[in-house]
């Protein structure tokens, strides 16, 4: 699905004609300024979260210590989210004005290097758009057992930390590369029918699709090995199979989980508020501002504060609750169901 084709669908999904049309929200030049496109600024986004974890491994190789290496690979998980969050918004065409920017350099330089694909990621992320707060949403497996019980959460939580749900994610994503089951980013899939398929199907099926993760991944390495120090590669590694899958989770909690169901985008989705420890971690690139995100998605990340303040403005917004507020309504449940 291209770019265009995308953002019309967005604009005219059940979940925009459900909340008040926009025209009685904002002005003309109110909606102009905010879903203005730069490629500067894209590129600057994009380069200042490369920067990031370039600094990260610097550190690392600097300090050589154990800290160093456990921040920094907190550190590089947080921009590892950053880069999927780059990709979404590739994916709505909003990170660069000019579309070829747009679709190659987010996908190569954001999505290939998170074993994402920007591509399918736009068809997918549609169908959640188009869907929110519904039971056909397909990224509702993500949120919808929330509220869950502080034991019950205790466990997704080391299981995340410990990287138990990033191997899961890994040979999910190498299932997804071989064809065997249908592509996704939620925790459910559907396996793919198999039938008449060789094993040079596979490989070459594998291939196909698992050769922009190869290649950005060697780039990484490369440019670590060339500063001599090869192994600090390991740490990309460890960053995305144990603190980006707990990153995660608590960034889809708070985005959809423990919302009502429905099509109100002002009841189904949530805006959180995010300190400086937020922003380094489950919500960079101002994802936090996610209610404002679905109710305008053609607004780039960098005009989403602003956004949010018009919206504050007007009585339209309340004053967001924290990642902590969230994650303590979200670990609620007691038996009766009542915390």
């Amino acid at each position: 699905m291209s770019t265009s084709n995308f953002i019309s669908a967005v604009a005219t999904s059940p979940e925009k004609q459900d909340h008040r049309g926009l025209k009685g929200l904002f002005t003309p030049a109110e909606i102009a300024r905010l879903t203005a496109r730069s490629d500067l600024m894209g590129a600057s986004v994009v380069a200042g979260n490369w920067l990031a974890i370039a600094a990260c491994f610097f550190a690392m190789a600097y300090f050589d210590s154990l800290w160093a290496y456990a921040l920094g690979t907190c550190l590089i998980a947080g921009r590892q989210l950053g880069l999927g969050i780059l990709q979404h918004e590739g994916a709505h065409g909003t990170l660069f004005k000019t579309r070829w920017l747009n679709d190659r350099l987010t996908d190569w330089l954001c999505a290939r290097p998170v074993w994402q694909n920007l591509h399918k990621y736009r068809k997918h992320h549609i169908k959640h758009h188009t869907n929110t707060g519904l039971d056909t949403d397909p990224d509702i497996s993500l949120h919808a057992e929330f509220p869950v019980g502080k034991a019950s959460m205790t466990r997704k939580l080391l299981r995340d930390a410990s990287g138990l749900t990033g191997l899961k994610t890994m040979v999910a994503l190498l299932m997804m590369d071989l064809g065997l089951i249908e592509w996704t980013v939620a925790n459910k899939a559907h396996r793919l029918p198999q039938q008449g398929r060789s094993w040079l199907n596979y490989l070459t099926t594998l291939l196909r699709n698992i050769h922009g993760m190869i290649i950005t991944n060697a780039a990484i390495f490369g440019v670590l090995y060339a500063a001599g120090h090869p192994g600090l590669y390991g740490f990309w590694v460890l960053a995305f199979v144990t603190a980006l899958p707990l990153f995660i989770r608590i960034r889809s909690i708070a985005e959809h989980g423990c919302l009502e169901r429905g099509p109100n985008v002002f009841e189904n989705t949530r805006t959180t508020h995010a300190n400086w420890l937020a922003r380094i971690t489950v919500a960079p690139h101002h994802v936090n501002f996610h209610r404002e995100h679905h109710l305008m998605a053609s607004v780039p990340c960098y005009h989403l504060p602003e956004l949010h303040a018009l919206l504050r403005k007007k009585g339209l917004a309340p004053e967001p609750d924290s990642y902590w507020d969230v994650m303590k309504l979200a670990s609620g449940k007691t038996l009766n169901g009542v915390a």
